[in-house]
């Protein structure tokens, strides 16, 4: 190899390993952490900078090996590649086993590095932030390994959308440990309702998936539900979601200001109404999974949003 070339190899080697993380569908951990740090910052908990990005830092890293393991466990039941109806990039995984571009050897070790990796880094963040974290981290890992390994595959028995809700759910409350170093009703009121809608992103995700899940053995919510029942839970969960951020402000739980969450009811109404119409023609579902993704990143966002200004102005009229 000449010196030349050796830079532009390690180059596309950075790159091909942060193409197999799925790097953009990153940003939805990236929500649930905000959520959680505004949530401690509304309460006056203050902002603890490094451990805000060591938070988001690790999170990400989780959800990029559970998505590098998926992937690996997909080829090796052959889900991935009997799937003829992927919807590119949302579903079907990142294909590049498929493609020839990675080995499914290598697949495995990119994941058990990442996930790994987050044993030293997370007893480090836990001892600055308290033993509790210990508890949701370990959960976490424990959730992004069993929901594609084998013997649980919770992703093939149905579950996959409830563990994923329980993890999102433990970001942000996670996020909200780190910087207020204990547990606390509100983050995890305002969780419960973003991991709704992130189990409609996975809900939704499973339709054009399902046939292919259904030839290798992958039972998922798509493949038992089948397109209608698929679409009437889908819109079940996110009517929840708003109901619930709607309740918890009435019982006082989360501050007011946190009814601005309901600005992704409109999105999350217009996936269900697509998905109802489209759910036996999965092709089609393009739109509603963009706005799926778009109602989850923005319920979190704005509420995120809405805590902070609120922590901003109680902190400045003091």
């Amino acid at each position: 190899m000449s010196i030349s070339s050796a830079p532009a190899s390690w180059r596309q080697q950075v790159l091909l390993h942060w193409r197999m993380t799925r790097p953009a569908f990153l940003t939805i951990t990236l929500t649930a952490c905000l959520l959680g740090i505004a949530s401690a910052a509304s309460c006056g908990c203050g902002l603890d900078v490094p451990a805000a990005m060591a938070t988001v830092l690790l999170a990400c890293v989780a959800h990029a090996g559970a998505n590098v393991l998926n992937d690996y466990h997909d080829s090796r039941n052959g889900a991935d590649a009997a799937n003829e109806g992927r919807l590119h990039p949302f579903t079907g995984g990142a294909r590049l086993i498929q493609q020839g571009v990675v080995s499914e050897p290598h697949t495995g070790r990119w994941a058990a590095v990442l996930l790994l990796v987050l044993v030293p880094t997370g007893l480090l963040l836990a001892a600055r932030a308290g033993g509790g974290l210990l508890m949701i981290g370990a959960a976490g890992l424990f959730v992004a390994w069993a929901y594609s390994a084998p013997p649980l595959k919770l992703m093939s028995r149905g579950l996959g959308e409830l563990a994923v809700a329980a993890a999102w759910w433990g970001v942000v409350v996670g996020a909200d440990y780190v910087q207020r170093h204990q547990f606390f009703i509100i983050p995890a009121s305002l969780g419960f309702s973003l991991a709704l809608l992130v189990a409609c992103i996975l809900l939704i995700n499973g339709v054009p998936d399902a046939p292919a899940d259904a030839r290798v053995g992958k039972r998922t919510l798509a493949v038992r539900l089948g397109p209608r029942g698929t679409a009437l839970l889908y819109a079940w969960l996110a009517l929840l979601a708003h109901a619930w951020l709607a309740l918890s402000v009435w019982l006082l739980i989360p501050p007011a200001v946190a009814l601005w969450g309901l600005l992704s009811l409109p999105l999350s109404l217009a996936a269900a109404a697509l998905l109802w119409r489209h759910a036996a023609t999965p092709a089609r579902l393009r739109p509603a999974i963009g706005l799926t993704i778009a109602a989850a990143n923005l319920h979190g966002l704005a509420l995120a949003a809405a805590l902070a200004w609120h922590g901003w102005h109680i902190n400045a009229t003091l």
